[in-house]
């Protein structure tokens, strides 16, 4: 009997979770953080970078000015500013880095930054997500259109949001 219950004692102790300390949590935590910051963050921030100075060195950065500039013009941003949403098509980080590049440069006010926030986030990573999600999984091909316009609509409606927004506490 005393084998059983030392058994069953046993078994318990197994169940029960090994408690960590919080220097072990935070360390793992710290660990995993930085790993997310070198193999996902930077490289998008150097994407983002790379293509703003290959935009500015081919000159082709002044064209797209001109191009966009009316139609992003609507939502209060420079022409240049589309360089953003091209950036956020492949990373939300690279997108980000394209805005504080510009931003750093006097190209766009915080304000304006405040404002490509919303393509930045609600479609980043667009075409990396589509590749991932839509097109692995199956999604019928008479919707994919439909997939890849939501977040583009949604991104549309928010920068005009964020634009009133800024309006009205006279930030714009």
């Amino acid at each position: 009997m005393a084998e059983v219950n030392q058994v069953a004692a046993n078994e318990k102790a197994a169940d029960k979770p090994i408690k960590k300390s919080i220097v072990e949590v935070f360390m793992k935590g710290a660990k995993k953080g930085f790993y997310i910051g070198v193999e996902q963050i930077l490289p998008a921030m150097i994407l983002g970078y790379v293509i703003i100075q290959f935009l500015k060195l081919t000159g082709l950065i002044n064209i797209l000015n001109i191009i966009f500039g009316p139609i992003m013009g609507i939502f209060g941003l420079p022409g240049e500013a589309i360089v953003v949403i091209i950036s956020a098509f492949f990373s939300k980080a690279a997108g980000a880095a394209a805005a504080a590049n510009l931003f750093s440069e006097g190209v766009l006010s915080a304000a304006q930054c405040t404002i490509l926030i919303m393509p930045c986030m609600l479609m980043g990573t667009l075409v990396g997500h589509f590749a991932r999600i839509i097109l692995v999984s199956g999604v019928n091909p008479k919707h994919r259109g439909l997939m890849l316009l939501v977040p583009i609509v949604d991104s549309i409606l928010g920068m005009f949001v964020m634009r009133i927004i800024l309006t009205v506490m006279g930030l714009m």
